[in-house]
């Protein structure tokens, strides 16, 4: 990912904004208990991911220590270990900061009980 600090903002990237309005025009579909995570990651995530200029299928050919993006990373969380489905890797190669990010279901709520974690 290039060092994007000290620069302006840009406008959003037409094929983000294609992204969100084929998601708002089939927004019930994409709801449905049906739409799988596999399927929101292909058709939406990564898709932005790379559109951010995230190297999301490491077209780059890096080995595994050096690649940008690495989809269920595990971590150690509290003595279990986690697997995020995104670890963003800061800075390149093996010394590299993390940043990790979970897909949450479509139509998702925080605010609802039934959905919080137990």
């Amino acid at each position: 990912m290039p060092d994007r600090s000290g620069t302006k903002a840009q406008p959003c990237p037409q094929a983000i904004l294609d992204l969100t309005e084929r998601f708002d025009l089939h927004r019930e579909t994409y709801q449905r208990e049906t739409y799988n995570e596999t399927q929101a990651r292909r058709e939406f995530i990564d898709p932005f991911f790379t559109e951010l200029g995230w190297d999301v299928d490491n077209k780059q050919g890096h080995a595994e220590a050096y690649k940008e993006v690495i989809h269920e990373d595990e971590i150690k969380v509290g003595g279990s270990i986690k697997a995020p489905d995104y670890c963003f890797r800061i800075g390149g190669g093996i010394n590299a900061s993390n940043e990790y990010c979970y897909r949450a279901r479509i139509g998702y709520d925080p605010h609802r009980p039934e959905w919080r974690p137990r």
